[in-house]
């Protein structure tokens, strides 16, 4: 019978907002990934997977469970039911032990704390979560025929020296959603220039519009949006920024483009309602899909929460302007699974894999439950996502970037979470803008999971 541990009381008590994780990354990828919407018939892939599946299913078929420490975004609380109720039906002697944690605030802890007792099983992360425990030996290299399932893209941040250590399932979009019917009505263009962008929070203001939806009590979004604000900004122009901070080359204090994505977050929160440090995501977006603000930078975390609140919300997606009026839509590689080098069920762990690259139905459950776009080769969401037009015409004009970049160069534990924390400080006058940026370089050390 399987066992859980939610260690997140947020889990616990908020199943609708479920639970809060921070993002960010960067890196550009040549292949964007699949389409969050749209069916097709998928029989013809699975029969060709099933013949292409490692032999998994003829290793032993002894009781086995195996321990599996899942660090959950917003989307995720339930997928370890549906992933459950698969694997019972593949391979009723496998049992998984989920723990489920926040992703933002305690896989990281966990994960140190079982660097010393004893890794689990199976991890479950995100894609920026490999760069910083594969140098460290404890990870096991994925199968090939496991890999070979999913998108190239899915593999380019996950594989060091050659070896891939992360297998890719979905990813979320991030940018500007905005109310297209708003929109529509007062002849608002989408914007790609801060020019552009300031020109619709002048005319929402003027007619009484409250311009941007936010959360900043979740410490997390203000980091999310500050790396969407960094990618654009910083990262896509010098995508070693992080290493030249580290080499004492570049700062926060000196560094022009990185105080502007910091001071972004102080445009957000001029031209949002006052009670945005203590308002939550669920109400956040539920104040866009009812009329009440036009645009809220988020991901595609929100689209859950939009379309349950109304499922004929019509919404677009545009990316932050940066400076140079050439500002990319940021997509995040999401539910990573890592397995544990030092697992002594191996293949188990390889049913497992099997499973969730095989099974097309699962997949397209688990992307239509989530809200986000498929990693796996022929899978694709059947959910209808009103923005998916503006991510295909961000896409077909090479104007997606992949965030781990920007995630690798500097990570969240310790760094943009913690930062976050001095931004909604410096946003309430508690801190200057100064201390801010002082406080950020003062965690150099802390900015490299290295």
């Amino acid at each position: 019978m399987k066992k859980k541990s939610i260690l997140s009381l947020l889990l616990a008590t908020s199943m609708t907002a479920a639970l809060l994780a921070g993002c960010g990354s960067s890196g550009e990828t040549g292949e964007a990934p699949a389409a969050e919407s749209g069916a097709e018939t998928q029989e013809s892939a699975e029969a060709e997977a099933e013949a292409e599946t490692p032999a998994a299913e003829s290793s032993s078929d002894e009781a086995v469970t195996l321990t599996v420490l899942a660090g959950q975004s917003t989307t995720d609380a339930g997928i370890e039911d549906m992933i459950d109720e698969a694997l019972a039906a593949k391979y009723p002697e496998v049992t998984l032990e989920w723990e489920c944690v926040d992703w933002g605030n305690d896989f990281q802890p966990k994960m140190q704390q079982y660097m010393q007792s004893g890794l689990p099983d199976i991890m479950i992360g995100k894609a920026q979560d490999v760069a910083t425990y594969a140098p460290q030996g404890i990870l096991g290299e994925i199968d090939a025929a496991y890999l070979d399932k999913g998108l190239d893209a899915a593999r380019e941040n996950v594989t060091i020296d050659g070896k891939t250590y992360g297998l890719v399932y979905n990813a979320l979009y991030q940018g500007v959603y905005y109310n297209k019917t708003m929109f529509a009505e007062n002849g608002w263009e989408v914007p790609k220039t801060q020019e552009d962008l300031q020109a619709i929070i002048d005319d929402c203001n003027a007619k009484g519009i409250t311009p941007f939806a936010s959360h900043m009590v979740d410490t997390w979004s203000i980091g999310n949006v500050t790396m969407q604000f960094m990618m654009n900004d910083v990262f896509n122009n010098d995508p070693t920024w992080g290493d030249k901070f580290r080499a004492g080359e570049v700062s926060f204090a000196e560094d022009k483009a990185a105080q502007t994505a910091y001071e972004y977050n102080k445009l957000i929160f001029d031209n949002t309602y006052p009670e945005t440090f203590s308002t939550e995501q669920t109400d956040c977006d539920a104040k866009m899909v009812l009329g009440e603000a036009a645009m809220k930078v988020s991901g595609s975390w929100s689209i859950q929460n939009f379309l349950d609140i109304d499922e004929s919300f019509d919404f677009g997606i545009f990316p932050f302007p940066n400076q140079t009026g050439d500002s990319k839509l940021i997509f995040e590689p999401n539910i990573t699974i890592m397995t544990s080098a030092a697992t002594e069920h191996q293949d188990a762990v390889n049913k497992v894999l099997d499973v969730l690259t095989s099974d097309k139905e699962l997949a397209v459950e688990i992307l239509d439950y989530t809200k986000t776009a498929s990693m796996l080769k022929d899978v694709t969401p059947t959910f209808a996502n009103p923005s998916q037009a503006d991510i295909d015409a961000y896409a077909a004009d090479n104007m997606i970037v992949d965030v781990t970049l920007g995630n690798n160069q500097l990570v969240w534990g310790g760094f943009q979470e913690e930062n976050a924390k001095d931004i909604a400080a410096w946003l309430q006058g508690d801190e200057s803008f100064e201390d801010c940026l002082k406080a950020s370089d003062g965690r150099v050390d802390a900015s490299s999971a290295n």
